[in-house]
C-alpha cells in the first residue's frame, strides 16, 4: 500500500493549508472556541468558502457540488480541518456520513434535493439512531414508521444526537415491518428535521458538543423519503456505520491533541528529568500507528471495498488512542491543562481541557470500543464461533 500522496494531492493539501491559516479564519475559529457554554458552533463561514472551491465535498459530482475527486482528497480536507482546529462536527457528520450515505445509496432525485446544498455550506445532517433503553443495539428498535396511504407516519423518540439543532436532514432508523428476524424490518428514512412533527430538545452533558433528544410525533413520509429499501435498512446502516469508522478525523484529533501536549512541555521543561518522555515517544508511535490504519481503510473504500474489520480496527485504535492522550493530557502538562478556552490565561486555541471533558465520548460514538473487539474476534479472528 502506498501512503505517499501524489503531487497533486500534496499540492491540494498545501492549497487547504493556505486558506485554513488566513487570519480571517483564524479569527473566526477563535470566536468559535469562546462561545458561551451554553453555545456552540454550527454552519461555519469557512465551510463556504471551501464550498465556493468545490472542495466542502471534493469527493463528489460537480453536479452534486464537489470536484469529482476521490476519498483521499476528502481525507486530506478533513485531516487538515481538524489539524487547523476548525470546528469539525457539522461537516463531518453533514458531509462524510449522512451526505456520502445518500451519494452512495440514494436515488437521483435524493440527490438532487440535498447535496448541493451540504455541498455549498448552506445545510447540514445528522443521524437518529440511538434510542433510550436499548442504546445502540438497533435491533431493538422502537421507533415506530405506521402505515399511512402510501407512506407513513414515524413515532418514537431518539437521543444523544449531536447538531441536530442545526440540521436540515436526518438519517432516521425506524421499523416499519414486525419480524422474528430482529434485524429485519427497519427502514431508513430521510427525515426533513424542519418539518411538522419534529421537535429537538438539548440534552445538556459535559461536552462542549450539545446533544439532543428529537422526538417524531406523526411526521408523515413517503417513499421519496427512503433511503435504500424498505424493510432492508440493516444493509443501510451496516454501510453507514462502516462510513463512520474509517477512523480519519479521529487520528487527526490524536494528533492534534499530542502536538498540544507536547508544545506545552516544550513551554515549560516539564518533561525534562521526568518519567513521560518515554511515554510521549509511545503515544506518537500509537498516533502514526493509528493514521496507517485509517488510511488502509480509506484505501479499501477507494477500492469499493468497506472492510469491517479493518474499519473496526481503525476505529478501535484510533479512539482509543485519542482517548489515551485526552486522559493523560493533565497528567503530564499539570494545572495548565485545566484551563478552559474561555479562560483569559490559556493559550490560544487551547484544547486540552474540552478534550478531558469529551474523552468518554470517543470510544462510545460510532460503536463502542468493546462492540468493535468482538467485531475483530469473531469476524476478522474467527474466535468467536
Amino acid at each position: 500500500m502506498n501512503l505517499e500522496l501524489t503531487p497533486e494531492q500534496e499540492s491540494f493539501r498545501r492549497a487547504v493549508c493556505a486558506l485554513l491559516c488566513e487570519e480571517s479564519v483564524r479569527e473566526e475559529v477563535a470566536r468559535a472556541r469562546r462561545l458561551p457554554a451554553d453555545q456552540e458552533p454550527g454552519l461555519l463561514e469557512v465551510y463556504r468558502r471551501l464550498a465556493e472551491r468545490g472542495w466542502l465535498a471534493i469527493n463528489w459530482p460537480a453536479e452534486h457540488g464537489g470536484l469529482g475527486s476521490s476519498v483521499v482528497e476528502k481525507a486530506i480536507l478533513t485531516e487538515q480541518m481538524i489539524v487547523h482546529g476548525i470546528p469539525d462536527v457539522v461537516h463531518t457528520l453533514s458531509v462524510d456520513i449522512v451526505g456520502l450515505a445518500i451519494q452512495r445509496l440514494g436515488t437521483e432525485a435524493q440527490k438532487r434535493r440535498w447535496l448541493p446544498r451540504i455541498a455549498a455550506g448552506e445545510g447540514a445532517g445528522c443521524v437518529l439512531l440511538t434510542e433510550p433503553e436499548i442504546g445502540s443495539d438497533l435491533g431493538g428498535l422502537s421507533t415506530r414508521a405506521e402505515p399511512d396511504g402510501d407512506g407513513w407516519r414515524l413515532h418514537g423518540r431518539k437521543v444523544y444526537s449531536l447538531k441536530s439543532q442545526f440540521a436540515d436532514l436526518a438519517l432516521c432508523a425506524a421499523r416499519t415491518t414486525e419480524s422474528e428476524v430482529r434485524f429485519h424490518g427497519i427502514t431508513v428514512f430521510i427525515v426533513p428535521m424542519r418539518a411538522p412533527g419534529v421537535r429537538v430538545e438539548p440534552l445538556w452533558s459535559m461536552s462542549d458538543e450539545r446533544f439532543n433528544q428529537v422526538v417524531l410525533s406523526g411526521i408523515r413520509l413517503t417513499a421519496e423519503d427512503v433511503l435504500g429499501e424498505v424493510d432492508d435498512g440493516w444493509q443501510v446502516l451496516h454501510d453507514l456505520l462502516g462510513i463512520e469508522r474509517t477512523g480519519i478525523e479521529f487520528e487527526a484529533k490524536a494528533r492534534r491533541l499530542l502536538d498540544a501536549v507536547l508544545d506545552e512541555t516544550e513551554r515549560t521543561g516539564s518533561v525534562e528529568g521526568s518519567e513521560y518522555g518515554e511515554l510521549l515517544v509511545e503515544l506518537d508511535a500509537e498516533v502514526w500507528a493509528g493514521q496507517l490504519l485509517a488510511w488502509h481503510a480509506l484505501g479499501d473504500m477507494l477500492d469499493g471495498d468497506l472492510d469491517d474489520v479493518r474499519c473496526g480496527m481503525a476505529k478501535w485504535h484510533t479512539t482509543e488512542t485519542a482517548k489515551r492522550i485526552s486522559e493523560l493530557g493533565p497528567e503530564i502538562c499539570g494545572l495548565t491543562a485545566l484551563l478552559s478556552a474561555r479562560d483569559a490565561e490559556a493559550a490560544p486555541g487551547w484544547l486540552l481541557e474540552s478534550a478531558f471533558r469529551d474523552a468518554p465520548g470517543l470510544t462510545l460514538a460510532s460503536g463502542t470500543s468493546e462492540v468493535m473487539l468482538s467485531l475483530i474476534a469473531s469476524a476478522g479472528l474467527g474466535l468467536l464461533g
